[in-house]
């Protein structure tokens, strides 16, 4: 009988799983800035994801402790660079509501229509670049060319494209130009007649709706653990909007018109049909305030203000629904022309957090969807 020779192989850690630690970023084709993502994942899985910001801080709000009440303005605008005329407002309505003043009706009501012509201008942007980022190229171009429309109006009525610098605190910085209100319901109406696109190209898109439907669903718990805000709040279910619930600037007089956008998936699915139809409501918006300046007298654009303005002693809090979702400044004065602190609460940096819930669980494929989705300006993250 032959003898048997038993060996033994040892296979040491090799057939333990090891998980890896993969860096998106910090510059990435699929962030909307300087964003780096820390994944540490098992196989094709990701089990933990950290989003690390800071690459593109500048410090806005020490910058805002030694700038005046009007230069404080030009950097406001700047940390969502695509919500620029919004981001302005909450600033002005901040100061105006510590010097007790009440601004002219005629600027009440071309700040309302100036803003729902941002949002647009916001939503536009990400209805093209989001399929753009999932590998449709085309609908880009369209948004682009919607966004020119809007564009031109604007920058006829500020003097800029991005960064409007219009809002004055008393109002805007001059009344609008001679048959501009035309102008601007001809660029709604060209804008409104062309967004059946996104539904047929987009939302109609068997490859889109597949890489969408039931990824990265957000709970209505997540959502209100981590602040999270806007369109992507609503896409949850969580129904709120400032603008319907605590109304400010003309909107408590254009509650029939304000429809709140939700949906129950929370999905990346939901947050873009979300945004679809939120930006069908802000160009009915702007046609309501095109309407009713028809109808007023002419009046004064904004308050006369003295040569050195200083705010009294003492902190208000002003937010407004921002396109990306809530924006509020916290504004503590020592009665100084220079706010002793302005407190920045960005809708972006809390949005961003839910990545650390969204993304665990799910395959790297679906990271960039479920990025995307959440519709954010790394601008607005690291303030």
């Amino acid at each position: 009988m032959t003898p048997t020779t038993e060996t033994m192989f040892g296979i040491g850690g090799a057939a333990e799983s090891t998980d890896m630690v993969l860096n998106i970023g910090p510059q990435h084709p699929s962030t909307h800035g300087v964003l780096r993502l820390r994944l540490v994942l098992d196989g094709e899985r990701i089990v933990h994801a950290e989003p690390v910001i800071g690459y593109m801080h500048r410090g806005a709000e020490k910058l805002f402790e030694v700038r005046d009440y009007r230069q404080i303005i030009m950097l406001a605008n700047r940390h969502d660079w695509l919500s620029a005329f919004s981001n302005e407002l909450g600033v002005v309505l901040a100061v105006e509501r510590m010097l007790g003043m009440e601004v002219p009706t005629r600027a009440v009501w071309t700040r309302t229509l100036l803003a729902e012509l941002n949002r647009v201008l916001n939503h536009l942007m990400f209805l093209g670049s989001y399929p753009l980022e999932l590998g449709g190229i085309t609908p880009v171009f369209y948004a682009f060319r919607e966004r020119e429309v809007l564009q031109n109006v604007m920058e006829e009525v500020s003097g800029g494209r991005m960064h409007y610098m219009f809002n004055r605190v008393g109002g805007l910085k001059e009344d609008l130009p001679a048959g501009w209100a035309s102008r601007a319901r001809g660029a709604v109406a060209a804008v409104r007649s062309r967004m059946d696109v996104y539904d047929d190209l987009v939302l109609g898109n068997e490859i889109f709706r597949g890489r969408t439907r039931g990824v990265g669903a957000l709970a209505p718990e997540t959502v209100h653990a981590y602040g999270v805000s806007g369109p992507i709040a609503r896409a949850s279910g969580v129904d709120f909007d400032l603008r319907r619930d605590e109304p400010y600037l003309a909107y408590g007089e254009l509650q029939d018109t304000l429809k709140v956008v939700t949906r129950q998936e929370g999905d990346c699915l939901a947050r873009f049909e979300v945004l679809l139809e939120q930006t069908h409501v802000a160009l009915d918006l702007a046609d309501a305030c095109l309407d009713r300046l028809a109808e007023l007298e002419p009046g004064p654009i904004n308050q006369r203000l003295p040569k050195v303005l200083k705010a009294p002693e003492g902190h208000t809090y002003a937010w407004t629904e921002n396109p990306l979702g809530i924006n509020g400044y916290y504004l503590v004065s020592k009665g100084e022309k220079t706010p002793y602190r302005l407190k920045l609460r960005s809708a972006s940096y809390n949005n961003i957090q839910a990545l650390v819930e969204l993304l665990p669980g799910t395959l790297v494929a679906d990271m960039v969807a479920i990025l995307g989705s959440l519709f954010f300006v790394v601008g607005d993250i690291d303030k």
